[in-house]
């Protein structure tokens, strides 16, 4: 541990020129002192500022006196973890071709661990005069409205505990917000509520443990700021996809301004045996376009850290957030593997989900799956060893690529979420399109030796409808928002059965909880790693808001109070039945397989599937059968039409689940032709003395 006794006074520091280091970046403390490097290609000079214990009064500014490479560094004697520090760059001042330095701005370190205050928005923050042009300089200092960088403590004690490690075909993925989850939790205390330490309360892990969650998947965590146009409206950025801070928490999910919660929150839920998944940002950053604020990178070095327009004065974006990182930059490459390589070695986590993929897989002439950005991923000896999740879109051309990124990463599939939600609506001629979903999505990812466990398979995220709401509203209702309801897209392929939003009518209720367990079915019975949205196995509820980025409320946080039991319960039941038959609904490969393993899709009158059947439109059930030598058949039936009768396989069966009755668990014998129930999802096996 640091003997904080010993700190020094900022304003009597010097540099030890010979101890400085260039190789380490950011502020790395040992037990003499601090050493603090920051990358800039492009700058003539770099202050370090430090601060007081408060992080307002600025006690001495002192130049970096190294460079090597584009890296500016030294080695202050004295100073501990605690101590918190921002940074001034000089260089020129000189938009159109992309330099827009300005000492007048202090900089957030881009490896800062830790931070103090909050970002408070002033005109001072722009290096231009806000109302006038960009080409000219604003020199009114940002420092008393800038949160400013703290040396972070690294120690911590894992007490050996390890990672759960949890193969593909046995993981399922929880999308939640570590806020949201637990804000109206009534058997967390209110002091807590929000923080990691909610997060990883015994109440929120006795519910994962219970649905048999095994890699929760956190919505960004990093440092982020809060939209300066949603701050004026009285709203703020909920999901936080609005990164400043690569390697630093972000303060408001913090009880104080000890970082090691969040290594605390994680070593808790490796105890319960669950993973822990960080959403993360590194197509852009919270400073927006040319006309945004000077907070770090561009400040720090705009020409290198930011993907620029043929006329460099602008910036190039494929994310429509303003800005794209340059990760084709090697420098910044190595801060983005400095960064996930910083989440998984000092923290633990066990991998990540990358908002807008595609946009990291930009090269010059286009997307690229053997792109830079991808093979350094493939290489890494820490990074390949982690689950890697790409959300495969941008907003760029060519920027929708589902399918198409190499191995070991696994991808969102909306053609899932869109494909389940029209076939469980009603919609003609899905039954095809439902069997493409159910083994896998083939099309998409049998290629390239790829597993059927790259399809992450969902019905709903953050981004969107909730679950509930997909079958209660025929239309969004994004009005709270300020935006007169025009913003969030329209193609929900919702149904809300007979009347928009809330019902006190019992047939419709029920009829939205037959159709919920149904849809829920197919994603556990489908091959692929399925993921659900926190809320969904209660029968969360967003009014109809499918796009609550700014909704920091009651219309995101989970409301356990509300929450059905019987949703719940089928939710747990399915999962295990799922665990049970790992064989048939999560195999390793795509099938058919080698002669050990087949399926066969079979027709209500018990014969197979041809391709007239696949044409016909009004059909809406069908059955998958799937035989292997070490297990037995396993027959899915997906019925979205009426009651209706299917010829079962020749042999003894037993009906397993049936989601239309309320407990959806069943052992019941079954052979010849059976009744099954419209609007539900009825699986039979064979029976076994060892199930």
């Amino acid at each position: 541990m640091f003997d904080v006794k010993s700190k020094a006074d900022p304003r009597d520091v010097s540099f030890d020129l010979a101890a400085g280091r260039p190789d380490r970046l950011g502020a790395r403390p040992d037990a003499d002192g601090t050493n603090f490097a920051l990358f800039s290609d492009h700058a003539e000079r770099v202050e370090l500022c430090l601060f007081d214990d408060d992080g307002t009064e600025q006690l001495a500014c002192l130049d970096l006196p190294r460079s090597e490479g584009g890296v500016w560094y030294g080695y202050l004697p004295g100073i501990r973890p605690g101590q918190a520090y921002g940074y001034r760059v000089h260089g020129p001042f000189d938009p159109e071709n992309g330099h827009r330095f300005n000492p007048a701005k202090l900089l957030l370190d881009p490896y800062a661990m830790a931070m103090r205050g909050y970002l408070e928005w002033d005109e001072a923050l722009f290096g231009y005069p806000v109302g006038g042009s960009d080409l000219e300089l604003d020199d009114r200092d940002s420092a008393p409205f800038m949160p400013k960088a703290v040396v972070a403590d690294p120690d911590f004690d894992w007490e050996a505990t390890e990672t759960p490690q949890v193969p593909w075909d046995k993981t399922l993925i929880y999308e939640a917000h570590a806020k949201g989850l637990t804000m109206r939790h009534p058997g967390i205390i209110e002091a807590d509520r929000g923080t990691f330490k909610a997060l990883a309360s015994e109440p929120i892990i006795e519910h994962l443990q219970k649905l048999g969650v095994t890699t929760i998947e956190l919505l960004p965590i990093h440092a982020m700021v809060q939209d300066q146009h949603l701050i004026e409206k009285g709203l703020r950025n909920y999901w936080g996809y609005n990164t400043l801070g690569f390697f630093a928490p972000n303060r408001s999910y913090l009880a104080g301004e000890d970082v090691r919660e969040v290594r605390q929150a994680v070593k808790r839920f490796h105890q319960a045996g669950i993973e822990v998944i960080l959403d993360v940002v590194y197509n852009h950053t919270a400073e927006g376009s040319e006309l945004g604020p000077t907070l770090s990178f561009r400040g720090i070095d705009n020409a290198s850290y930011y993907l620029l327009a043929d006329e460099k004065r602008h910036c190039f974006d494929t994310t429509g957030c303003g800005n794209t990182l340059n990760v084709a930059h090697p420098m910044v490459l190595r801060m983005v593997m400095d960064s996930l390589r910083y989440w998984v070695e000092v923290c633990h986590v066990d991998g990540f989900r990358f908002d807008l993929a595609s946009t990291l897989g930009r090269e010059p002439a286009g997307f690229e799956r053997e792109g830079t950005f991808f093979n350094a991923m493939r290489q890494d000896p820490v990074l390949s060893q982690v689950k890697l999740i790409a959300e495969p879109w941008d907003i760029g051309d060519g920027g929708y690529q589902v399918g198409g990124f190499p191995w070991p990463f696994r991808e969102w599939n909306d053609k899932f979420r869109d494909d389940t939600r029209a076939f469980w609506r009603r919609d003609p001629g899905k039954t095809g399109r439902l069997a493409q979903r159910l083994m896998g999505s083939p099309t998409q990812f049998d290629h390239s030796r790829r597993p059927a466990t790259s399809s992450i398979n969902f019905l709903s995220a953050h981004d969107g409808f909730t679950l509930w709401d997909t079958l209660s509203y025929d239309d969004k209702h994004n009005e709270a928002n300020g935006e007169d309801n025009r913003d969030g897209h329209d193609h929900n392929l919702s149904h809300n059965m007979g009347v928009e939003g809330p019902t006190d009518d019992p047939a419709i209720d029920g009829a939205r909880l037959r159709r919920a367990k149904a849809m829920l079915a197919s994603l556990f019975a489908s091959h692929g790693v399925p993921m659900i949205l926190a809320g969904d196995e209660m029968g969360q509820t967003q009014g109809g808001n499918n796009n609550a980025y700014c909704q920091d409320n009651e219309i995101t946080w989970i409301d356990w109070d509300a929450a059905r039991p019987e949703l719940v319960q089928a939710v747990s039941d399915m999962v295990a039945f799922r665990r049970e038959w790992v064989g048939h609904l999560a195999p390793g490969g795509f099938w058919p397989r080698p002669e050990a393993t087949e399926s066969h899709w079979l027709h209500p009158e018990g014969r197979e599937m041809d391709e007239g059947d696949w044409n016909d439109e009004g059909l809406q059930v069908t059955g998958l059968l799937h035989r292997r030598e070490d297990c037995p058949d396993l027959l899915i039936i997906v019925n979205a039409g009426d009651d209706c009768d299917f010829a079962l396989p020749e042999g003894d069966w037993q009906r397993r689940i049936d989601t239309a009755r309320d407990v959806v668990t069943c052992d019941e014998a079954a052979s010849g032709t059976v009744g099954v129930a419209g609007q539900a999802v009825t699986i039979f096996s064979q029976p076994s003395e060892d199930l």
